[in-house]
């Protein structure tokens, strides 16, 4: 028999709260591991994005630089985006306490100092300053109205 369309699959969902510990190590929720141990492995692709940092699985990081290089060249302006991001790449390794070293260049250019939230976005996770994600997401509901266009032409409205 086929899979049904609606099988859920495994996907990084949700947002928690977490604390850095003093060297930078950061818990991974355990509905995070899972998919991570059933799916990939346990190494994460940390690089830097715009306002956080994004944590991938290897794969998916390789699917991303495989694009970059195949298609990313025809892109103009394109250049300072890949440097600015592969400058950031970190292999982060899953310790036996299912911790990840956050490499201490990320940790000051995104300010973090303690208290961090990890956000799902389906096929990786975001890493973000507190005060920052809070700041972002109260400017996103504000301007919630903005996105009612793409929702609907997704059939999502």
């Amino acid at each position: 028999m086929g899979k049904d369309k609606h099988t859920p699959k495994n996907r990084f969902r949700s947002r928690s709260e977490h604390n850095l510990d003093e060297k930078g190590r950061l818990n991974i929720p355990s509905r995070f591991r899972e998919i991570l141990r059933k799916d990939f492995s346990e190494i994460l692709v940390v690089t830097n994005w715009h306002k956080c940092l994004k944590a991938y699985p290897v794969p998916i990081w390789e699917e991303i630089e495989a694009v970059l290089l195949g298609q990313g060249k025809k892109q103009p302006g394109m250049d300072a985006f890949v440097r600015y991001v592969l400058s950031g790449v970190s292999e982060c390794p899953l310790d036996k306490q299912s911790r990840i070293l956050l490499p201490a260049t990320l940790r000051v250019d995104f300010n973090f100092t303690k208290e961090v939230i990890l956000n799902g976005m389906l096929d990786h996770f975001e890493v973000w300053d507190k005060a920052t994600w809070e700041h972002e997401t109260k400017n996103t509901r504000d301007n919630f109205q903005n996105f009612e266009h793409s929702l609907s032409m997704l059939g999502i409205l």
